[in-house]
Formats: structure tokens, C-alpha cells, sequence
């Protein structure tokens, strides 16, 4: 029985199998970048679609997709984007955005230039001219947005996530190689910067939320904490200073509305999920296949019925460099690993970027729709050993590693 996007969410986030695995795209962390679609256009010979002009974000140079794209790819969600605000350009190759962070364009691009607040004191943090949490134009038209789509479609609404998040935007703004000292040798700026934003970051959701929370299903936020071999700061140190923050966000918004809550980070987070599921998270995105010890297969055993998983469609090495036949295969690799029982959501584990072949986005969602229908039948597509429970030694390697360095230790000055 075929059920709607909004019933099927239900289920899988209940860790009940539905009709069918969801499937998403869309977000300003997971959709497609203006040559990659450019290129998807012309190889659909499609004239209606639109042309990809409309940037979602600019810093990655993704766009929103055309709803005719969405479609085609049975796309389950939709996600309500607040506005960006006061960007400025500098040059024609830089501009500033909101938090005063300049932004040079590199290759398909932008990365940080200049972090304005690399060389401030504690007194200085009082004088900056922060963002205004409740200016109007960050939700200017989103409220009747959401409420056409809530009531005139049945997908899936997500907020998408207000820019950065309260270590991201730290790094941004302080400069990272300035914050990552200050982690360690200045922990009391670092303290007072991160509670800042967290301040702004609890008033700006409440702003997004009196507008669109009584139609959305889902609120998203992004703070990458992961790099591609290890985590970008030390467990201890997520324990005693991210963490608590993290959870106090996480309280405050679904304080504001009955909401799941996805929370992004790249890279490899195996040694705080645990710590990830007591903060409140609900699913966790993107599983970067790529970085090390992210296993989907170990991943679903240890947390199943506890946390769901979105994403884990590799776009590092697998999409851009495979043929369909090898996209094909690694989709029906991931509904096998993560998809049994529910609690999975198929997605790319970020932005599709503009070297990915045409042909393997469209393999991508078409193997999403043809193996992930329930109950999962992939026997005749998997190899044997792809279809192997993860052995006791892979499980064991893994809880050593979430069970090291479980206090937070006492925090320096």
C-alpha cells in the first residue's frame, strides 16, 4: 500500500519499515551544484526545467532544484530555507556575509579570506556588530511558503539550518587555526564566543520558527565536528565544551515546535555518537562513507532503534568516479546496511558537485526507487560478503572507540 511522503516519514523515524525508503535532495548541504545541473539539464534534453540560476548557497554555488526535478526523482521533502541577509560584495571575486566573514572564490567555490574577529579580545566580542536575530527579512515569505506546501502537498517540510553552526561559526569568524588554539590555551574566549552564538543562534530559531513551525516536520543544523580521518577537535573537548551547548540548542528549538531534529556533521564521528543520541538528535546526517570508520553496516548494528541515518550516497569518490552500474550497486549497499527496520533516508551526503556524470544522478535515483521498496529484497543484487552482518570484531573495534575517554575532563583555568 503506498503510503505519502509525510506517513512514510512517520514511519521511519519511528524505526518501523514503510512502504518504501525516502528519498531526498534539496538542502543547502545536499543538493547540486549550477554546472553539475546545468549539465543534468542538457543531458535531459528538458526545456521546462528551470535554468539554475537561483543560487540556494553561495558559498558552495549550489541552486534549488527546479520542483519539476524533484519530482522526476520522487524527492519525499522540501525544505523551507531561511533568506540570507546583508551580503555585500567586495570585489567580483569576494563578498561579506551577515557575521562580517569574507568569502574569496576558489575554483567552483568559496572559502574563508578573513575571519574579522581573528585578533578581538573578550571586550571586543561585546562591541561587534552581530546579526540582528529578529530581523524580519530572514523569514520574508518562508510563512506562506510552508503553509501552501502543508496544506496543498503532502511532503515532507524541513527547515533548513540558519548558516554555520555554534563551532563552524566560530572557526569562520575567529579564523580557524586562531579558535582551535583558543580551544586549548584560551578557553575562556573561546567559552564567551561560542555562548554568544549560541544565544544568537537560540533568538534566530525562534525567529524561523514563529514563522514556519506550525507546518514543518523537521528542523536541520549543521556544525561539522568531523574531518576525513579524525574529528576536528578531541572527544574531551566536544564532551566539555560543544556538547553542552549543543544540547541546550537542541532543547530550545523542540521547545518551539514538535519537530525531529537532524543534526549535519561531515567526516568521522564515531567516537561521540553516543554522545550525539543524548543531546537529543533524532537522525544524523550525511554518514560520509569516505572518512574513516564511518561503516554503515557497524553503524546500523550498534544504533538501531535509536538514531536514523540520512544520507550516506557518497559524493567524494563514489558518484563522481563510478559507472551507473557501480552508483546502482552502492545504493543497493546502503538500503541493505542501513535500510532494514527503518530509520534510514536515502540521500547524497552532500552537495552534488560538478564533477558528477549526469548519468549516475540519474542512476542514483532510480536504483533508489527500484531497491528500496519494502520488504528490501537485494539478495540478487549484492554480492555474499556485502550482505555479511558486520563481524564481532568490527562491532568490539567500535565500542572501544565510543567508550574511550567517556568522562569530560575537568576544564583548564
Amino acid at each position: 500500500m503506498s503510503m505519502t511522503p509525510r506517513e512514510r516519514f512517520k514511519r521511519i523515524t519511528s524505526h518501523q519499515e514503510a512502504d518504501r525508503v525516502p528519498v531526498d535532495m534539496g538542502s543547502h548541504v545536499a543538493s547540486i551544484h549550477r554546472i553539475a545541473y546545468a549539465r543534468l539539464r542538457a543531458h535531459l534534453h528538458d526545456d521546462e526545467l528551470v535554468n539554475g540560476e537561483r543560487i540556494l548557497d553561495r558559498m558552495v554555488q549550489n541552486v534549488v532544484p527546479d520542483e519539476k526535478l524533484l519530482q522526476r526523482y520522487g524527492v519525499d521533502f522540501r525544505w523551507i530555507a531561511p533568506n540570507w541577509l546583508n551580503v555585500t560584495d567586495v570585489d567580483k571575486d569576494k563578498y561579506r556575509d551577515m557575521w562580517g566573514i569574507v568569502w574569496q572564490h576558489m575554483l567552483d567555490a568559496y572559502s574563508v579570506y578573513a575571519s574579522p574577529l581573528e585578533n578581538a579580545t573578550l571586550e571586543d566580542l561585546e562591541r561587534y556588530p552581530w546579526p540582528d536575530p529578529y530581523d524580519p527579512n530572514l523569514t520574508r515569505g518562508l510563512a506562506e511558503r510552508a503553509k501552501y506546501l502543508y496544506e496543498n502537498t503532502d511532503y515532507v517540510l524541513v527547515a533548513d539550518a540558519i548558516k554555520g553552526g555554534i563551532l563552524t561559526k566560530a572557526l569562520q569568524i575567529r579564523g580557524y587555526t586562531q579558535m582551535f588554539a583558543d580551544l586549548v590555551g584560551n578557553v575562556a574566549f573561546a567559552e564567551a564566543l561560542m555562548d554568544k552564538l549560541l544565544w544568537l543562534y537560540k533568538e534566530m530559531w525562534g525567529t524561523f520558527l514563529k514563522a514556519v513551525g506550525p507546518y514543518v516536520q523537521m528542523v536541520y543544523f549543521t556544525d561539522d565536528i568531523g574531518g576525513q580521518s579524525s574529528m576536528m577537535i578531541s572527544p574531551d573537548t566536544f564532551r566539555t565544551l560543544l556538547k553542552p551547548r549543543l544540547k541546550s540548542l537542541i532543547d530550545h528549538i523542540k521547545g518551539l515546535a514538535d519537530v525531529k531534529f537532524m543534526y549535519h556533521t561531515d567526516g568521522t564521528v564515531t567516537p561521540v555518537i553516543e554522545d550525539i543520541i543524548d543531546m537529543g538528535v533524532d537522525v544524523l546526517n550525511p554518514i560520509q562513507t569516505s572518512a574513516l570508520g564511518m561503516d554503515t553496516a557497524v553503524l546500523k548494528e550498534l544504533y538501531r532503534g535509536r538514531l536514523c541515518f540520512h544520507g550516506a550516497i557518497d559524493v567524494q569518490q563514489m558518484l563522481p568516479f563510478s559507472s551507473e552500474a557501480g552508483v546502482r550497486y552502492d545504493v543497493a549497499k546502503r538500503l541493505y546496511d542501513l535500510g532494514r527496520g527503518g530509520g534510514y533516508i536515502l540521500a547524497p551526503c552532500h552537495n552534488i558537485g560538478s564533477d558528477v556524470p549526469p548519468a549516475n544522478i540519474e542512476a542514483l535515483f532510480a536504483a533508489a526507487h527500484e531497491y528500496g521498496r519494502y520488504p528490501l529484497q537485494l539478495d540478487h543484487v549484492l554480492k555474499e560478503e556485502d550482505r555479511r552482518p558486520p563481524t564481532a570484531e568490527q562491532i568490539q573495534a567500535q565500542a572501544v572507540v565510543q567508550k574511550s575517554a567517556r568522562r569530560p575532563r575537568q576544564r583548564p583555568g
